[in-house]
């Protein structure tokens, strides 16, 4: 599926100076250039429909008040986010009550970054832009829409969407605890928000179990895995170190919203570690009200499942 669409002119008018760095480090200017050639403005037909298909949007932004950046999940019957316009994504989310975004989703002029991830078809596409409150959630205009490719998707075949689903109560910490420990310990997808000084971006990693280690009760690391050589979210950390990781359980809804710093690692093998140190973690029960069928690694994973 190709659902971006645009061109630029150069890569000075698609990267800013971050991801140009990274570029570098890493040998992939001229790829970089190639690809970058696929990012515009415009939502296509294919990727309306895509959007209208999905039950679940990830966000990621700043929180105004405190400057943290966070990475939340949304929620909706298919079709509570759609294209709404050529360059407008309209979203009526079920928002879990006390989500650190509350704020920066009711905000005029918000920087968003969103992903749309289909489990089924291992699909998935972003959309970044600024955001405006509407009546019946937010809108935003698009400055990015493009996709990926499927790797490092985990393909999940159905899903059921639990009615009246019982929230739990937010619990927030200042490290991850035992739980916590254990959920990323054994998760095999997150959902990763940066910022730079024009914009925000959601994007996503995925891996088999244990692909994310955990180091100490605040730091965590992971393998960058060779991707479509862009490096929008490094070169936002190399701009601004402030992140936000979103774990999901697929199987009961549960979320981990961990908000910090990151920065990465280069080794002497052109291999790069993302080192994260967490500021504050959330963890909610049954945040989300869908409930996926088990994984199907995906074969472009590096290492063997657990």
């Amino acid at each position: 599926m190709s659902i971006h669409s645009g061109t630029h002119g150069n890569a000075h008018d698609v990267y800013h100076a971050g991801s140009l760095a990274v570029q570098e480090r890493a040998g992939e200017r001229e790829r970089a250039d190639h690809v970058g050639r696929s990012l515009g403005q415009d939502i296509k037909p294919v990727a309306a429909a895509f959007l209208g298909l999905q039950p679940l949007l990830i966000v990621g932004a700043a929180d105004p008040g405190t400057g943290r950046v966070w990475a939340s999940a949304l929620s909706g019957e298919p079709g509570f986010a759609r294209a709404t316009g050529s360059r407008q994504l309209s979203v009526s989310p079920d928002l879990p009550p006390g989500d650190p975004l509350t704020t920066a989703l009711a905000t005029p002029g918000t920087p968003v970054g969103t992903i749309a991830l289909d489990p089924r078809t291992r699909r998935r596409m972003r959309l970044n832009g600024r955001l405006r409150p509407t009546e019946r959630g937010f809108a935003v205009t698009a400055d990015q829409v493009f996709s990926n490719c499927p790797k490092y998707i985990q393909r999940r075949e159905t899903y059921e969407r639990i009615e009246g689903c019982d929230r739990g109560v937010p619990v927030r910490h200042g490290q991850l605890d035992k739980a916590a420990v254990e959920f990323v310990a054994s998760a095999d997808t997150f959902f990763l928000a940066t910022v730079h000084p024009g914009g925000a971006d959601a994007s996503h990693r995925g891996g088999n179990p244990g692909f994310v280690r955990v180091d100490s009760p605040r730091e965590l690391s992971w393998r960058d895995y060779p991707g479509n050589a862009m490096f929008l979210t490094l070169g936002n950390l190399r701009a601004d170190p402030r992140a936000g990781l979103l774990f999901l359980d697929w199987a009961t809804g549960t979320t981990l919203q961990l908000t910090g710093e990151a920065h990465t690692e280069f080794g002497a093998d052109g291999e790069r570690t993302v080192r994260f140190t967490v500021t504050e973690a959330i963890s909610t029960p049954a945040a989300v009200p869908l409930r996926w069928s088990a994984p199907g690694y995906s074969p472009a994973n590096p290492e063997p499942p657990r």
